[in-house]
Order: structure tokens, then sequence, then C-alpha cells
């Protein structure tokens, strides 16, 4: 057992160290400063809990596996100890195979109870005895009893208790909550009072009442008296919330409508919320028109909730058992994935978690109904609302404080958020208007190998060479020369195995090509890269100052990048919907430029959920080639910012440099262009190409719009002085 040690920090004179020289048994000299209850140990002061939790039980049958709070009474008991500053160890003593999973889950050393100590007619104290033989060099020299019977300990309670024998002022603590009732003997004797006369309560000596949650000793004074009372007894004031002590069905029912009141609420750490929709989004109740179609009235923070969550990269569906088109809207509103008509949600939800790659303890499921029991107990955080059917608060983890519709979702979102530092900011996000650009909440920028990439960083530019090089190595490196002499930050390719890529349909088609007739299948392989000239393109590169990397087109191109150690992974707009390249570019943990032409908000919704958004920059794009101006759409640029809160910047397919230079005025941080030689070379792509004046003159108008859209502080500039004192008339 590790020695912890003490001190104390408080206002208070530092106790006299002679006080602990004389205090038996307890390792030697202590010196305390300040408040025992602010504990910290500075010597060899040693504390063992141990939480006696037999099978066996008569008015609650396997009472210390009964779930309060969604935790076992076991695992609670555990976790009080173990967050308690003064106990070194906490050992739960057991005859029950499950408990001692429960316990040893939660944190605790098992020692399995002999079949002798086992039984109803068995102490506490002989379990505690125990425990102390089994597995200890020596004894600690202090011990405590902590009783699962008792749901609501609070880990200060334990510090201060222990701090009183610390501190020699008791050899034995109880917890004891105040009380001032009078009580009475079945055959009418005044047990604390006399009855004939009636004190008021101001006038009565406060007295207190023993709640059997836990017991401090010295260890020594226990062996000696075999009891865990002795010597100097004192006791340890807990409030009357957490004086219940579990011993029969109506102790369990009350401890667990307490539950949501008593316990703190603390951070939810999970990387899914699955939600009910009925009861959950809504309070429960319809409203049905004169033709009878539905209504039902939600809460906007709930919306703003899940915007968050989608921000802070936690994935979210929805789950209904009816077929309702009200759910679908709210559902599309929100931009989270819906299953409805469902007659057994677990089973949905057990498909999605497996689907989604997720660990189902990692998972919160919110429901309020008994169709909702089975998908809670699929998850590690079972999650209900306060009116929800009484079964399905007993079976939740958490029971929260605000209604179905009136917020519940957002306080849950809360909760998750707060066991994610990185969670974005939390205020709401204005109007997506042109003239909020500058007002609006600012993404993170995300590092991309040297660079940052986001609000109030230069614009990163990405020369786009694709399939350009025409499977010519030579070719690739000229056009590295035309990024890196007009002043880019990276450049791109595309990599495909074609086996995997080119449609069978397409595969035998004969193309004409400038290496003669071919199939289109050969056509692809012959101008594929392989490693070799991706190691000339990394290495010319590194030389010319550049970044690069590839738009991966399958999983094993996504492995071939990965060896090549590329800063980032591009997901061209065609692959939005491949869930699977998807994933694995997630697993890599790199930084994720996605491409969002041809894709719905729902399609992008689906993506961001597998990627997350911590390291994602998002690139609005119209896949039409050459694209025309009354398709650029530039101001979704915005809305993909207000929506996401991820930098976004513009991948274009237009002829001429205006569109682009548009796109930065609307916040683009990053611009990507097709690039060529010659725009009249052999090729699909070389058409909607910049040649390399044209991306010269791009980069170069892009930073005088970096610098001209200045700070958005309206002030007198230098050059104005002169005019405004010449030509500036004041009248009054």
């Amino acid at each position: 057992m590790r020695p912890i040690p003490v001190q104390l920090t408080h206002a208070q004179p530092a106790l006299s160290l002679a006080r602990f020289r004389g205090t038996p048994n307890l390792g030697g000299t202590l010196v305390i400063w300040g408040d025992p209850r602010r504990m910290q140990k500075e010597s060899l002061v040693r504390v063992l809990a141990v939480v006696p939790a037999r099978g066996g039980s008569v008015g609650v049958p396997l009472k210390n596996l009964e779930k309060v709070g969604g935790t076992p009474l076991v695992a609670r008991a555990v976790a009080a100890c173990l967050q308690a500053e003064l106990i070194d160890e906490v050992v739960v003593s057991t005859d029950h195979d499950r408990i001692a999973e429960v316990a040893a889950n939660a944190g605790a050393r098992v020692v399995h109870r002999p079949a002798d100590i086992s039984g109803s007619t068995a102490s506490s104290e002989s379990a505690v005895l125990h425990a102390l033989s089994e597995g200890l060099d020596e004894d600690p020299e202090i011990v405590l009893l902590v009783q699962c019977t008792s749901a609501f300990i609070d880990p200060a309670d334990l510090d201060a208790a222990i701090a009183k024998v610390v501190a020699g002022e008791a050899d034995s603590v109880f917890a004891g909550t105040e009380t001032y009732e009078f009580v009475w003997t079945g055959d009418g004797q005044g047990v604390n009072h006399d009855p004939a006369t009636r004190p008021r309560r101001q006038d009565r000596e406060a007295q207190f009442r023993e709640t059997g949650a836990f017991y401090v000793m010295r260890t020594a004074g226990l062996r000696e008296h075999g009891h865990r009372f002795f010597g100097r007894i004192a006791v340890q004031q807990v409030p009357m919330e957490h004086a219940v002590e579990v011993d029969t069905p109506e102790d369990l029912k009350i401890v667990r409508a307490l539950a949501p009141v008593v316990d703190r609420p603390l951070p939810i750490d999970v990387d899914a919320v699955v939600t009910d929709f009925d009861g959950v989004h809504t309070d429960d109740r319809a409203f049905v028109d004169s033709e009878g179609r539905e209504l039902v009235a939600v809460s906007r923070a709930d919306g703003m909730g899940v915007s968050l969550l989608k921000r802070a990269g936690v994935k979210l569906l929805v789950l209904s058992s009816e077929q309702n088109p009200v759910v679908a809207a709210r559902a599309a509103k929100l931009g989270v994935p819906v299953v409805q008509g469902l007659t057994t949600k677990h089973e949905a939800l057990s498909e999605w978690i497996a689907s989604e790659g997720l660990d189902p303890e990692r998972v919160a499921y919110i429901g309020n109904d008994v169709n909702d029991l089975a998908a809670m107990s699929l998850v590690g955080w079972p999650v209900t609302v306060p009116d929800a059917h009484p079964r399905v608060r007993a079976a939740a983890r958490v029971v929260l404080s605000t209604p179905g519709g009136a917020g519940a979702v957002r306080e849950l979102s809360d909760r998750v958020l707060a066991a994610r530092p990185e969670a974005v900011d939390a205020a709401p996000v204005a109007t997506a208007t042109v003239s909020s650009v500058t007002s609006r909440i600012q993404p993170k920028p995300v590092q991309i190998g040297d660079a940052l990439v986001g609000p109030g960083q230069p614009v990163y530019m990405i020369a786009e060479i694709g399939i350009n090089h025409n499977g010519d190595v030579d070719i690739a490196r000229r056009l590295i020369d035309v990024a890196a002499d007009a002043g880019c930050q990276a450049v791109k390719f595309q990599k495909r195995t074609p086996e995997i890529c080119v449609p069978m349909e397409q595969r035998s088609q004969i193309r004409q090509t400038p290496w003669g007739e071919m199939t289109y299948m050969e056509y692809k392989i012959r101008t594929e890269f392989g490693y070799d000239e991706y190691s000339q393109i990394a290495k010319h590169s590194e030389e010319r100052g550049l970044a690069w990397f590839a738009s991966p087109w399958d999983v094993p191109s996504v492995e071939f990048l990965e060896a090549m150690d590329v800063p980032t992974h591009k997901v061209a707009s065609a692959s939005i919907t491949d869930h699977e390249l998807l994933r694995a570019l997630a697993s890599t943990g790199k930084p994720i430029i996605l491409s969002t032409g041809m894709s719905t908000l729902e399609e992008i919704d689906k993506a961001v959920e597998i990627l997350g958004t911590s390291k994602l920059v998002m690139m609005h794009a119209t896949s039409t080639y050459p694209l025309p101006p009354e398709e650029a759409n530039l101001r979704t640029i915005v809305t993909l910012q207000e929506r996401y809160g991820v930098p976004v910047g513009y991948s274009g397919h237009e002829r001429g440099l205006q569109i682009s230079l548009a796109a930065v005025t609307l916040g683009a941080v990053t611009v990507e262009r097709h690039i060529t030689l010659d725009r009249t070379m052999w090729g699909s792509d070389h058409a909607a190409s910049l040649e390399p004046s044209g991306l010269e003159h791009l980069v170069r108008d892009i930073r005088i719009i970096e610098s001209a859209l200045g700070d958005g502080v309206k002030r007198v500039f230098p050059g104005e002085e002169a005019p405004r004192a010449r030509l500036r008339r004041t009248t009054a």
C-alpha cells in the first residue's frame, strides 16, 4: 500500500507538532497545517477503505448490484472512496462473482470472503478484519468501513472523518445526521425526551442519528476491541439527504428518486449521442389540426446543443418508433440522421454502433419510455428526462433536470461538451450575411504541415496538379516549379487503385490517347503514379519548399499515402458518400480537407459525422467543368462555416480569376485551382486549369485582397490626414 503524504493548508494557525507526537499507533510524527478537512498527507499514515458487499440480502436480493443513478451501489461506494484524497486503497470484500467483477471494474481490489463470514449473521467488522489479513504486509494506521447501503457518500465527508482520527481528536468516527426528532418506544415510552415537557426545537440540543454510511477507526483499536466503536468516538455530520440507508425496496425507490437531485452533475464523456424523439425532443404531446396533421413543440436550445455536438465531432442519431414526417423534418433541420418506424430500437442501435465502429460504453442514449429500455441497456450512458416512466428513471445512469421539449437535449449536450475541453464555444452564431462575416464566431485554424489554415492566417494556396501530369513525372516536376514560382504553399495530386476505382462497364472502352489506342483501364494504369514517381515528387516538392498531398479514391490509396507520410488528405467531391473511405481517412488522425461539390447538406452532414471537425477544413466547390459563374454560389462559403464551425475554403473549376478572388472576400481561407503547363494539352482537366501566368496573377491578387480587407475597425488612415485638413468642413 502506498503511503500518502499529508499537507493541510488553511488560514488557521498551525496545529501543535507535540499534539501529534503523542497520538498512538499513527506511524510517528505528523505535522498538520490548518483545517484537517482540506488535508493532504505528508507522513506515513496509511488509510485503507473496506467495502463489505456480500451477495446475500434479505430485504432486496443482490442489493449491492442495484443501480442508483445508473450505477450499482457497490460501484458508487468504491467511487466515493477513490475520490477521497486521503484514502490509499479501496478493498471490496465479497462472496459473489458478479459483485467482484463490478467492484474490480470500478477500481477496487477484491478480497473473496469465506463462507463462514458471509452469512446474514456475520458482522461487518469480521469482513474488515479479514480484509486486513489479505494482501497486506502490515496493517494501515487507519481503516474505514464503508457500506454500499448508503447511496450518497461525499468524498469530502470521508476526508473530514479521517482527519479527525489523524489529528487525534477521535479513535472512531461515524457518519451521522443531525436530528431533533422525538423518539418513542412501541408501548408509548419516551426514549430521548420526557413526554411531560415539549421544548421548542431551538431550545433542544441537537442529536445525531447514525446513518450507517461509513466508520473510520484506528486499526489497532479495531483489532484490540473487535468492534467499530472504542476510545474517543466522534460524529462526522452528513446532510439529511445523504442519510437514507437501503434495506427495503421502498428505500431503493427513495434513493433513486433522490439521485437526480443529490448527485452532482458530472461531465458525460462519450463519442456519440443517440436520442429518442417523442418525449425527448418534444414534451410527448402532439397538436392535431382539423385535417389530422400533427404539430409538436421543440426547443430551439436543443438545436444549438446539437450544433455544438456536431462541431465537437460527436456522432448523432435519432431513433423513433413512429414513421412521422414531423420527425423527419426536425431531424433534417438539425442535420442529424434519423431511423423511423422501428419496432425494436435496440436492434437498430446495435447495428449503427457496429457500423460506426463505436465502443458501446462510450455511447449515450436518451429515452423516456419503456420501449427505450432495451436500447438503454446497450450503452454505457443510459440517460432520461425527469418525467420519464419510473422503470426508465430506475434504469438511467443520468436523470436530467430539464424535461423533454424544454431543452433536455441541450442539457445533455452541455454535459457531453464539458468532457471535451477542445469543444467549440457555446456562444450563438451570427446570422449568415455578407455584412456579418467579421462578427461571427471564427473557427480555429487547422495545422497542415508547417502552415496554419483558417481565419486570421494567409490564404493557403493549393495548386491542384491532379492528373494533369499525364503520367509523366517530368511534367509533374515542372508543374511543382510553376506552383513554387507563383507563391503557392502546396501541390495536390490524385491517387487511385484502378482495379478498384474504374467501373466494370468502362474498363474495356477504347480511348484514343497520346500513346495510341488503348482501353480505358490501360489508360488509367498508364497514367497512375507509384512509389518511385511519388518519391521523386516528394523530394522535388521539399526542395521547392512546398507541401504535397493527394486525394485518395480508395482505401489502399490511403494506406499508400500514409506510407509516404503526407501532412494531410483531401476528400474529392466524388468521394463524399464513400463512408468506408472516410472512416479510413478519419482513422489516420491527419487533418482532412473535404470538398463538397455535387453534394447535399445531408450528405455533407454524414461525412462530417465520420470525419469529425477538430482537424477538418471544408472546401466549397461546384463540380461543373468549366464552371459557369451562375453556378458558383459563393455565399455557400458562409453557410458551410456557420453550419459546421470549421475553416472553409474554395476549390474552383472556372475559367479566369474573378470567382476565386471573390471567394477570398467572402472568407475563403484556402483556394485550390487546377494548374497546367498549357490548356490545350491532352486530358480532361486541362481546359479548366490555370496556366503559369494565370496562377501567378491569382496568388498576387489574393495577397493584395488580404491586405485590402483590413481588420474592420473604422479609423482615419495617415493618407487621409492631408485631405481631411484641406477639405473637411465642420458646421454646428
